[in-house]
């Protein structure tokens, strides 16, 4: 069997304001063409199909033209899409009764189910909710008859996973889903796709591209699980990697870079192959290694360029000698269809404005687009402040005048120290204040 995986599309994405939908078409292009050559029994999207939960009309045109081509392709494939957190969960599902006819599965929302009371704990209400597992366990048979299960979770809000750590909750949920699955289809193979913050995983620095909570407090550890599903693939993420101290768990990644943080990541698809023969030395407990993992590598249609990529500082010439090497001319005065998102790191004792101004309209005359000028201002050295000193006890600051503790506060807020004229207005209110 083979089976395509893939996340992270973000469709309706802005680019530091610039419209994607051309690079989503690009993509999905190619994703077409792999459609058509591999042939796949399924293909997986592991969430963040739109990039927020009101999408554009056009976002949702790209989309659903997109499943209409790939269900007329390959008409026996069964696409499974679960919701991510950007993702509107209800208006995702809203067209499920439809799109099933056309092998098109879409689990947005876990639904529950009141089950009578069983316990003397269900005594004063009558009995509990329980999760639909069914809900969530899609079998997949190929033409000849080979089969597979597919665990569709979508991304679990703190409002389903009602527990005292969330964390734990997700964890508990998982294995009581791939439990649930093994008990209904004894023997088969599972494949879970899920769209989570797993321990471990390295994200982009100083980007909040994937919303991670800050203290982990949505971070889910793997780790000693050992009747884990036989293959996991996850969005989130939107760096392609393994999911930490595991090796049957990966992040397919993002399509396409989703800052200059992420300019450096890989792109592309998963093809999962799974071998249905003789089962392994994994047949006691469900699971089998007859599977492996191919990755398809896509080249999104733009590159992300940071300028300069090192921190040397440059003068205006050396600037402009810069970007005149590295960047492309344009045709015609028009971009072409591969052009350049450009980013300029600019320190900014070198330049005057006038001089960014310039640099600006040097890039917009190139095959690219500039999308950010990050001004670098080097760190003021607070030794060389009149009145700083190092602190190293309590008494020190209570012997400390006020003036000198705030002309050093200003510098570190302003990475500059005070003129002549801010410090006697302020040494003024000092003064005044303390009368």
């Amino acid at each position: 069997m083979k089976i395509l995986a893939t996340s992270d599309w973000h469709l309706g994405n802005l680019f530091h304001g610039n419209d994607r939908l051309p690079e989503h078409k690009h993509f999905l292009k190619w994703l077409l063409e792999q459609i058509a050559g591999q042939k796949p029994d399924a293909l997986l999207i592991a969430g963040d199909i739109f990039d927020n939960g009101n999408p554009s009309a056009a976002a949702q045109t790209v989309y659903y033209e997109f499943l209409a081509d790939a269900t007329q392709m390959c008409p026996n494939m069964q696409v499974i899409i679960t919701a991510g957190n950007h993702d509107s969960a209800s208006r995702l599902e809203a067209p499920r009764p439809l799109l099933t006819r056309y092998h098109v599965e879409i689990r947005g929302n876990v639904r529950k189910i009141w089950q009578q009371g069983e316990s003397e704990d269900d005594d004063k209400t009558g009995g509990h909710w329980i999760y639909s597992f069914d809900d969530l366990i899609i079998p997949v048979t190929n033409e000849e008859g080979e089969e597979v299960t597919i665990l569709a979770v979508p991304f679990l809000r703190s409002d389903v996973v009602q527990n005292a750590s969330y964390s734990q909750g997700v964890n508990d949920f998982l294995r009581e889903l791939t439990a649930e699955a093994r008990k209904k289809y004894p023997g088969r193979k599972c494949i879970m796709m899920a769209h989570m913050y797993a321990k471990g995983s390295d994200i982009a620095k100083k980007d909040a591209s994937e919303k991670i909570i800050i203290g982990g407090q949505e971070e889910v550890d793997l780790e000693g699980w050992n009747d884990h599903p036989d293959y996991m693939t996850c969005g989130h993420i939107h760096k392609r990697q393994h999911i930490w101290n595991t090796d049957w768990a990966r992040y397919t990644g993002s399509i396409l870079p989703m800052s200059f943080a992420e300019k450096d990541y890989t792109h592309g698809i998963d093809l999962i192959t799974i071998e249905h023969g003789e089962e392994d030395e994994g047949k006691e407990t469900g699971k089998s290694k007859e599977w492996k993992v191919d990755f398809l590598e896509y080249k999104p249609q733009h590159s992300l360029r940071i300028l300069p990529e090192d921190e040397e500082e440059l003068t205006f010439k050396k600037w402009q000698k810069l970007i005149n090497s590295e960047l492309s001319e344009r045709t015609d005065g028009e971009l072409s269809d591969h052009f350049d998102y450009v980013m300029l790191k600019v320190k900014q004792e070198k330049l005057t404005s006038d001089d960014i101004k310039e640099l600006e309209k040097l890039v917009n005359e190139k095959d690219a687009v500039l999308c950010k000028i990050q001004r670098i201002i080097p760190q003021l050295d607070l030794s060389t402040i009149q009145g700083s000193q190092h602190i190293t006890s309590i008494e020190d600051i209570i012997n400390r005048p006020p003036l000198d503790t705030l002309k050093e506060a200003f510098a570190i807020r302003h990475n500059a120290p005070m003129n002549e004229r801010q410090e006697k207005m302020l040494s003024d209110l000092l003064t005044t204040s303390s009368l």
